[in-house]
């Protein structure tokens, strides 16, 4: 199926294709939790930024393997580059457009112990 989606301001939008039984993760490390980030992860193959590329601004922590990409007029992330699949995109399902992301399954992430629970994920 596919999905679009973008920042609160409108400046960043962008589209991907997600499997039909595609999952979503809420991870409680620090940067989520404070964020409300819920994660779907799609192959960097099956996203299509469509616009705001130049508004878009990096933000990097701890081992600076993640890509966090936030809008710089409104704040809103509403995806990235994440350490758990380097060649993918996770998208914050909160920011997509329409409800139809909710009846998506949801399953806890321990990102407070990234490491143990990366080795638990699937791909």
């Amino acid at each position: 199926m596919k999905v679009a989606g973008g920042c609160h301001c409108g400046a960043v939008r962008f589209e991907a294709e997600v499997a039909e039984s595609a999952r979503l993760l809420d991870c409680n490390c620090s940067i989520c939790t404070k964020t409300g980030y819920l994660h779907l992860i799609v192959p960097a193959a099956d996203f299509r930024l469509l616009r705001g590329e130049a508004n878009l601004v990096d933000y990097r922590f701890g081992t600076g393997t993640a890509r966090h990409r936030f809008c710089a007029t409104c704040g809103i992330k509403g995806f990235y580059v994440p350490r758990s699949h380097p060649d993918g995109i996770s998208i914050n399902a909160r920011t997509l457009d329409g409800e139809a992301w909710r009846a998506l399954p949801v399953d806890p992430f321990d990102g407070r112990d990234w490491e143990a629970a990366r080795a638990r994920l699937p791909g």
